[in-house]
């Protein structure tokens, strides 16, 4: 193929990343300083994400860059959405680990390189740039869990997720070995090209896909893959938890929505079936054993377990408005994520030897900070799907695709738990306007208005209640982000 600056353009804002992420990695070496070190982070995710709105708004047609990568709407799309949560990562973080005492720089340095790699994920449409996408984003991540390395819980978090995502990636990578030995190509559309036609599926092909499957399941904790994710949230730093819950989840995601759309249909039918046993038990597992938490971020973990659940149903039911489904699905849940974690975020501190993520510290909490009460509040209404939030808007796409599918059991799984996480998302509320006697009546001590991070959150809080009660305009944007197959 003639390769040329047209060619790389659409990459443009990967390009703008790995520069930002050279001028950060220098600039540390040159002077540590937090806040210019932030900015510098904060500025260059600010271009990326506006050289993807410019390529959007000049109508730059689906292009495939090599076999291995191809930048189209629904690549446009993922990539907003994963540049809007980094600057919100990246926000929190300042705020939370402005008073660490140790190296702070070398952590927006991780989160870029780990953006990147999430941004070529949803560009993927072949195994190689699948598997360097993946690697890209989990390898800082590794660091990015330990980075408060000061704390036992935030060591033996880094050490267990990198052990186990490692598992996960040599279980992917002798799928992809599998795939290749019985179609002789690591491309989707080849894939799709030899498995087509009618032909007998061979077993290799059929292991190596379930290997991946395996791998993708540990990514995005679902069940029975999901043990690690409870831990590693409870050990991660909070604004890392937020990384997790949302960059991470929406690369991974997207790549498994298009290597589904562009392999064929019958060999995808029984995937089906398999993700239809992972939704049920990621959502009864997710929300039986977030009853028993008393800690948020562990809460919480539990809760994207079933949440992803529910995303599941959508992929496993089919029909026209699945894909439509995921996409509103996956930008809720993302908006309400940021939210939850970036209240933890802002009542935490990086000195701490812990985060503020037990329910105790947050008792009360109206009394004394009655803005983080206010957003708090909103995220577990969203996320237990109340109406008037975003959540709901979600949960209705879910029920809708399993209605017009007929998936009337997967329904009536998604009913029921929702009905059991409405106990536990209450319990956090009705935990947040108790008071105690003696109580004071103004934290003076955490003064989160001046922060910027405080403004995120608010915004955040804002965004869910919009899409909650005007949602068509987020409809219409998520309607361009067609898929479309591109010719081998």
């Amino acid at each position: 193929m003639n390769l040329t600056f047209e060619t790389f353009l659409p990459l443009l804002p990967v390009g703008i990343l790995g520069a930002t992420t050279v001028v950060v990695m220098l600039a540390i070496a040159f002077l540590r300083h937090h806040w210019w070190n932030a900015t510098i982070t904060v500025v260059g995710l600010n271009l990326a994400l506006a050289s993807v709105i410019a390529l959007v708004w000049q109508g730059t047609a689906p292009t495939a860059i090599t076999p291995l990568l191809v930048v189209d709407n629904f690549a446009y799309f993922y990539m907003a959405l994963i540049l809007v949560a980094a600057l919100a990562c990246s926000t929190l973080t300042h705020a939370f680990i402005d008073s660490y005492k140790n190296n702070r720089e070398e952590m927006y340095l991780l989160l870029l390189i780990a953006t990147a790699g999430a941004l070529v994920l949803v560009c993927s449409r072949h195994m190689a740039s699948f598997f360097i996408g993946l690697e890209l984003m989990s390898v800082p991540v590794y660091g990015m869990v330990a980075y408060t390395h000061h704390r036992s819980r935030s060591l033996e978090s880094g050490i267990k997720y990198m052990v186990l995502s490692a598992t996960a990636s040599a279980f992917m990578l002798f799928g992809m070995a599998l795939i290749y030995a019985q179609t002789g190509t690591l491309a989707f559309s080849g894939v799709s090209e030899q498995l087509g036609g009618g032909a007998p599926i061979g077993h290799l092909a059929t292991f190596g896909v379930g290997m991946i499957v395996i791998a993708i399941c540990f990514k995005l904790s679902l069940a029975p893959f999901h043990l690690w994710t409870p831990d590693v949230y409870q050990g991660s730093p909070a604004p890392v938890g937020a990384f997790l819950a949302t960059i991470g989840k929406v690369s991974v995601f997207a790549v498994l929505v298009r290597f589904l759309v562009e392999t064929p249909f019958e060999f995808t039918l029984p995937l089906r079936e398999v993700f239809s046993v992972i939704a049920v038990l990621s959502i009864l597992l997710g929300n039986l054993l977030a009853l028993m938490q008393t800690n948020l971020k562990r809460l919480l973990g539990y809760s994207s377990i079933a949440h992803l659940g529910y995303l599941l149903v959508a992929l496993a039911s089919g029909g026209g408005t699945a894909l439509e489904t995921v996409h509103v699905y996956l930008l809720t849940y993302v908006l309400t994520s940021l939210g939850a974690f970036g209240v933890v975020t802002l009542m935490s501190q990086g000195k701490d030897d812990e985060d503020a993520d037990s329910l105790h510290h947050y008792r009360g909490l109206f009394w004394r900070r009655p803005y983080l009460t206010a957003v708090m509040t909103v995220m577990m209404l969203s996320l237990a799907g109340i109406p008037l939030t975003a959540g709901f808007i979600g949960k209705f796409y879910v029920m809708l695709t399993g209605v017009n599918t007929g998936n009337w059991w997967l329904l009536g799984v998604v009913i029921l738990g929702s009905a059991i996480g409405l106990y536990y998302y209450l319990r956090v509320m009705v935990t947040l306007y108790m008071a105690a006697s003696g109580m004071p009546k103004h934290d003076a001590a955490n003064d989160w208005g001046q922060r910027t991070g405080g403004i995120i959150v608010l915004g955040v809080a804002g965004l869910v209640l919009l899409l909650g009660m005007y949602p068509q305009p987020a409809i219409e944007v998520i309607r361009m982000a067609k898929l479309l197959i591109l010719p081998h």
